[in-house]
């Protein structure tokens, strides 16, 4: 089992992941990212935006059971986070979330 808040804490301190919805759509069009993370309480059409392009792209999605506040909140940020592109999992475990690792 992994654990959410400390893989992608350990991601984002030892890899490379990107922030934000308009940016999560873009990695999932290119085809950049290697997971893609979006909160429960994402816009429904943003959040199908960012699924169609990332099947498109093959990359796998993880919805996160909480709302872009608490995702924001694991991270640090004192803002909200609605979608978090994982271009690079460093040291983490967290591409076993998308059923890749």
């Amino acid at each position: 089992m992994v654990d959410f808040a400390f893989e992608l804490r350990k991601a984002e301190e030892t890899g490379k992941i990107v922030m934000g919805a308009k940016k999560a759509v873009h990695y999932a069009k290119m085809g950049g990212a290697k997971l893609i993370i979006v909160a429960k309480n994402t816009k429904p059409d943003l959040k199908e935006d960012i699924i169609y392009y990332a099947r498109l792209s093959r990359v796998p999605v993880y919805e996160f059971d909480g709302t872009s506040v608490e995702l924001g909140t694991l991270l640090g940020r004192p803002h909200t986070v609605s979608a978090i592109a994982v271009v690079d999992p460093g040291e983490s475990r967290i591409l076993a979330l998308g059923g890749k690792e």
